[in-house]
């Protein structure tokens, strides 16, 4: 019934302009709903629900998504003529603890292009420990392929053995 494309860009609007819960995704979209409808082109009579808009994202197809966003950010460098200068680093995914399943709170580290501030890819940490952040940014690098470029990190990055 909705299109999973425009479900997917009105969320990440909302969550760009400050919703936090997929209730608030819904009522950022019903409130926009005349004027995104016709800027996409869409003849939407209603927002999805919340329960919807939850569905169609926990659907998604991280590795696959993670790679359009991949190419759509090297295709945003590669026009920008960006420099070299890339800043890595990992955080916590606020609010993806989850006590009930007893699982930790996700973490990911980011490649941003400084120049014009384009993230290029995440991965995932796979254990809370922070000695597998630096095999994750090890990893984000090979895989973005991100050689001869000056990279920016915390100190953690900077130790002897690692």
């Amino acid at each position: 019934m909705y299109d999973l494309g425009a479900v997917l860009l009105f969320s990440i609007l909302a969550v760009l302009s400050g919703a936090t819960s997929y209730r608030k995704i819904a009522s950022f979209i019903e409130a926009r709903r005349e004027r995104l409808n016709t800027l996409c082109g869409l003849n939407w009579r209603r927002a999805p629900a919340h329960n919807s808009i939850r569905y169609a994202l926990l659907g998604l197809d991280i590795p696959n998504l993670e790679s359009a966003f991949r190419a759509h950010a090297a295709q945003l460098r590669d026009a920008s003529e960006a420099g070299t200068s890339i800043a890595i680093d990992g955080k916590v995914l606020r609010g993806s603890f989850n006590g009930f399943e007893d699982c930790k709170a996700a973490q990911i580290v980011s490649a941003l292009a400084t120049e014009n501030s384009v993230v290029l890819g995440h991965v995932f940490i796979h254990d809370g420990d922070k000695d597998h952040e630096l095999a994750a940014a090890q990893r984000l690098i090979e895989e973005l392929g991100l050689t001869g470029q000056l990279f920016t990190l915390d100190a953690l990055h900077a130790q002897k053995n690692g």
